[in-house]
């Protein structure tokens, strides 16, 4: 039987997270939550020991996208790999798997991309902290095939 945090089947997403030279690096959500519709923030736990943590200290913008079924193939490399020890951003270009939008990179066949402009941060106990985002501008490609928990777990990919 699966623990309580593992019992609902949220969608999974991608953080495009940039240092302060620009670099790109990006990661796997699963820990993401709207928090108030007026104004339109976000919640996002991110791994302390992580680049995307790294990366989010320096620079607050970044591109939260809601990953689609197509994309299942990028979670051990985004979700496994660690950015301080592998080009995600190069290894993305070398599959042909990054678009523009907005003039901004991100993954391509996703469901949807937030702009997100990082407006707090909380240190917790535990081993993530929570970053509170400002949404800038949203796209909505498509609500279907939108990949989730249960499916990660299904193709035992986790767990």
């Amino acid at each position: 039987m699966k623990r309580v945090w593992n019992i609902t089947n949220p969608a999974i997403h991608s953080l495009i997270s940039f240092d302060k030279k620009g670099n790109l690096n990006a990661n796997i959500c699963s820990y993401v939550s709207v928090i108030s519709l007026k104004p339109k923030l976000y919640m996002i736990a991110i791994e302390k020991k992580s680049k995307t943590h790294s990366n989010l200290i320096e620079n607050g913008f970044s591109v939260l996208q809601v990953l689609s079924i197509k994309n299942i193939s990028l979670i051990k490399i985004l979700g496994k790999k660690s950015g301080r020890n592998f080009n995600k951003f190069n290894y993305l270009v070398s599959k042909e798997l990054i678009t523009q939008w907005n003039k901004k990179n991100v993954i391509k066949d996703s469901c949807g991309i937030i702009f997100l402009n990082k407006i707090n941060v909380f240190n917790t106990i535990g081993d993530h902290t929570l970053f509170v985002f400002k949404i800038l501008k949203t796209k909505t490609i498509s609500e279907n095939n939108i990949l989730t928990f249960n499916k990660l777990v299904d193709d035992k990919i986790i767990l």
